[in-house]
Parts: structure tokens; C-alpha cells; sequence
């Protein structure tokens, strides 16, 4: 025998062993298990070590440690608000939240999203406006500032938001900033060093024990959350960074969507953040603060903010986007950079394409990540035969995260229509029951076309061998990706 041979015959039973463990390990989710069973067969072995990096399941671990007074807290009021539900609260003028009810209920019972009533939004769907409108509020803050970011660059903006915070450290302001390692790697001690100065806090969220090696990699928190003095809220797509205000020469123009709150919903982002915080830092602030005083907004938005991320058994963003697709009657609208839905997410949208809801879908042209941009079109392939329609957006790049569904209820946050966001990160939604709100988005929406190519089955049916073989490979490892 050979050398080759021999080493073939040790490393088989090996490898079977090995095959065998991640069955057992990964018994519920048979997609990924069979997408791991082809990373053990081309890479024997080692194909095992990057499961155990990046396939270990950490809802079988109890993440977060609540106050028991907060945990109590919180309970009492879902079930006081279970209760009004059940006696018919809330009151309504168009019907919107009797239609959306068992929606209400869902994330509620399952994920604890309070349902607020009184808020005022503000979009944005550029950076510069953003960032221009966050530093003014930053200035403004009297208090605390709040603020968690995945991707949080050292940059020209990065650093501007970091000296505007540092700035308010030295007022005597309590300022707290979480981002993710894996995220923002790119920052360094070096770079916080006027900040720790100043008295501004900081922590990484599930950081690398050892240097390059992260065994919780394949978790992110990919949460985008400010809070400013308890009384203003920002969460949704944007990161912080040059690329986000369109000054990265490969994206150009950055295309997303932001939201600005003000009113009730506030603390519940609030509490979000601070759950977070005290992950990672091994705090034990309470969770459930109110704000120092509410807002004076007599305006009627009802939105609830569904949290979801491998602190849990159920997957809540998931569950509260398939009642809405459920829900549709008319339209669903859809952006998103990345479409790897699994398979009750196709299969609902399949559905509701054939019961004659039309169904709009727009993705980025420009690739970022090219195997989840292979995956995503193979995805959106497989709906183009059942009749919906989809955009490629051309105006530099598509990292939207909405839904809009028959004008009247719409989500707006962090997760991405992907595997990945809904199963495996840390995201929050906003689930709004407004139909003036619904409506406006729509209007955006439809700009957006103006500013988009269709990609349509001919299109798809008569793309390159290339393509068609880049989408395979990318189609077996979208469990994973």
C-alpha cells in the first residue's frame, strides 16, 4: 500500500465517527446537517473542527441572566397586556390592528414585544442624513447615550462619532457603546484610547478568547440600537462607517433604511440594549428601565420590536415575517441584500404568489459576499415560475431590510430575509401596524424601481453555465453560510 492508501484507511472510520456525532448534534435541522455532511466528505477531518467553530448550537444554553424583580416585572405586564387584548384593547379606527390581532398576540406570547401605541417615526434611507440627525442628538444629550453597532469602522466617520461621544463623556454624560468583534475587528485599543479617557464605556460582544480564533464566530450581533437619554431610539440597516454615507469607491451609493423613534416604544429598545450590555460585560444593570420621562406624542403608531438570536427556542422574526406573509392579501413587498430563506419562508411566499398576492422582491445587482449573492439568486429563481416579480437595484447597493404587506403593516430592522439572520444572529424588526406609515414606504419602495433593473425567468433561464454552477454550490451551503 501506498501512503495515500493508508492514510485514506485511517482517516474513513475517522471520518465516520466524526459524520455520525454531527447527525446526532444537528438531529433537528436536517438541512444543515446534510450541508455539514459535505464539509466532513471534501474536507475529512478539519471539516469537523469548523463545525465545532461554527456549528455549535447555542440555544441549548441559557445566554441571558435577568434580574429576577426585572424577569417578574416583565412577565406581569405581557400578561396584564394579554389580558387587554382578550377584553378587545386596543381601540381602532381603520381595522388595521383587528386584521393583524393573532400577529400581535404571536409576538407578544412568544418573543415579549410589548405592543406600544404612541410613537413618532422619522426614516432614512441615506447615510449622510442619518449620521447628520444622530450627531445632533448625540450633542443634545443630557443623560446617558446608547449606542450598538455590528459593524462600528476606524474611519473618518467612525472616528466622528466616537470624538462626539467622547465629547459628551466629558460632560459627565454616561456613555456606553457595544459593537461586535467579529464585526468591527478593525478596532484597537489605540483607537479607544481618548475614549476610556473620558470615561466612556465600551465592551465587544462575544469576544475572541484567543487572538484570531473565535469559537462563536458563527454568532453575531448584528443589532443596530441608539438610545438617547431613555426618550429617543434609532435602530434598523446602517452601520457606522465611510461605506454607509456612499463614500466607499466599490459600493458608491449606499441605499438603506433607518428609523428614528420617539414614544413608548423607546424603553423596549432600551431594555434590548441593556440585555445585550450585560452579556457582554457581565453586568448586572436592570433591563427594564423606564425612561426618565415619556415623550409628549399624542400620535397613534402602534409598533411592536421583536427580538430574535440563539437566546431562544423559538425564531421570532421568523414566525412574526411568515404571519405576515400569511396575512397578505393583495401585495408583499420585499427588500432585502441577502435571500436565503428556508424552506416554510419559500414555501409561504410560493403560496401566497399562487393564491394571487403579488409579490415584489428587490435585491442589490452588486455583490458583496458572493456565495450568499449566488444563493440569493438561486432562491429568487426558484419564485420567478410562480409569478412574482423581482428588481435588481442598480443605484449602488441594496442593504434594506422591509417588508410591507397589502399597505397596511410593514417591518422594518436588522434582519436580513436569510438563514443566518433569522436563525443564528442577534436582530431586531419593528412591526408596525400603521397604514399611513405602510403607505409611505410604499412610495419609497416604488422610487426604488425607478432606480432598479427587472431580472425576470427569461433572464434566469437563460443565464451562464457559470451561473448556473456558481448557484449550485452555493445552494449546498446556504444552511451554513
Amino acid at each position: 500500500m501506498t501512503w495515500n492508501t493508508d492514510l485514506t484507511l485511517l482517516l474513513l472510520p475517522i471520518n465516520i465517527l466524526l459524520a455520525i456525532v454531527v447527525v446526532f448534534m444537528e438531529r433537528r435541522n436536517v438541512a444543515a446537517t446534510w450541508s455539514w455532511l459535505m464539509v466532513l466528505l471534501f474536507v475529512p477531518v478539519l471539516g469537523f473542527v469548523l463545525y465545532m467553530i461554527l456549528g455549535q448550537n447555542l440555544r441549548r444554553r441559557k445566554l441571558y441572566r435577568f434580574d429576577k424583580r426585572d424577569q417578574t416585572a416583565l412577565l406581569s405586564l405581557v400578561a396584564e397586556q394579554e389580558q387587554m387584548l382578550a377584553e378587545g384593547w386596543p381601540g381602532d379606527d381603520d381595522g388595521t390592528i383587528a386584521e393583524h390581532r393573532k400577529l400581535i398576540e404571536l409576538n407578544l406570547t412568544s418573543a415579549r414585544a410589548m405592543l406600544t401605541l404612541h410613537n413618532e417615526i422619522d426614516f432614512f434611507t441615506d447615510g449622510l442624513s442619518k449620521f447628520e440627525r444622530l450627531l445632533n442628538d448625540i450633542a443634545e444629550a443630557k443623560h446617558s447615550i446608547f449606542m450598538q453597532y455590528y459593524i462600528f469602522n476606524n474611519d473618518d466617520w467612525g472616528r466622528k462619532i466616537r470624538d462626539a461621544l467622547i465629547v459628551k463623556a466629558k460632560e459627565g454624560v454616561q456613555v456606553r457603546l457595544l459593537y461586535d468583534d467579529i464585526g468591527s475587528r478593525k478596532l484597537n485599543t489605540k483607537f479607544f484610547r481618548s475614549f476610556d479617557a473620558a470615561g466612556g464605556e465600551r465592551a465587544a460582544f462575544f469576544p475572541s478568547r484567543i487572538p484570531y480564533l473565535n469559537y462563536r464566530i458563527n454568532y453575531r450581533n448584528h443589532r443596530k440600537i441608539v438610545i438617547i437619554d431613555g426618550l429617543i431610539a434609532y435602530t434598523g440597516g446602517f452601520n457606522v462607517g465611510n461605506e454607509y454615507v456612499g463614500l466607499d469607491r466599490r459600493f458608491g451609493n449606499w441605499r438603506d433604511t433607518h428609523i428614528r423613534l420617539i414614544g413608548e416604544g423607546v424603553p423596549s429598545l432600551q431594555r434590548l440594549f441593556l440585555m445585550d450590555w450585560n452579556l457582554a460585560t457581565n453586568q448586572k444593570i436592570q433591563g427594564l428601565p423606564g425612561p426618565l420621562r415619556l415623550p409628549n406624542t399624542k400620535h397613534r403608531l402602534p409598533i411592536q420590536f421583536v427580538a430574535g438570536g440563539p437566546s431562544s427556542q423559538s425564531f421570532h422574526i421568523e414566525n412574526a415575517l411568515l404571519n405576515m406573509i400569511h396575512s397578505a392579501k393583495r401585495t408583499i413587498l420585499l427588500q432585502t441584500p441577502y435571500f436565503i430563506p428556508d424552506e416554510s419562508l419559500l414555501s409561504a411566499l410560493r403560496v401566497a404568489a399562487l393564491s394571487g398576492v403579488q409579490i415584489h422582491i428587490m435585491l442589490p445587482k452588486l455583490a458583496d459576499h458572493m456565495f450568499v449573492h449566488w444563493a440569493s439568486r438561486y432562491y429568487v429563481g426558484e419564485l420567478l415560475s410562480n409569478g412574482i416579480k423581482c428588481y435588481l437595484y442598480t443605484n449602488g447597493f441594496l442593504h434594506a431590510k422591509m417588508m410591507v404587506v397589502d399597505g397596511k403593516i410593514s417591518s422594518i430592522g436588522t434582519a436580513n430575509f436569510d438563514i443566518r439572520s433569522l436563525k443564528l444572529n442577534f436582530e431586531v424588526n419593528a412591526i408596525i401596524y400603521d397604514q399611513p406609515t405602510a403607505q409611505r414606504l410604499e412610495e419609497i419602495y416604488w422610487h426604488d424601481v425607478e432606480e432598479s433593473e427587472p431580472f425576470t425567468l427569461e433572464d434566469y433561464n437563460n443565464r451562464s453555465a457559470w451561473s448556473k454552477f456558481n448557484e449550485s454550490i452555493s445552494k449546498l451551503v446556504s444552511p451554513i453560510l
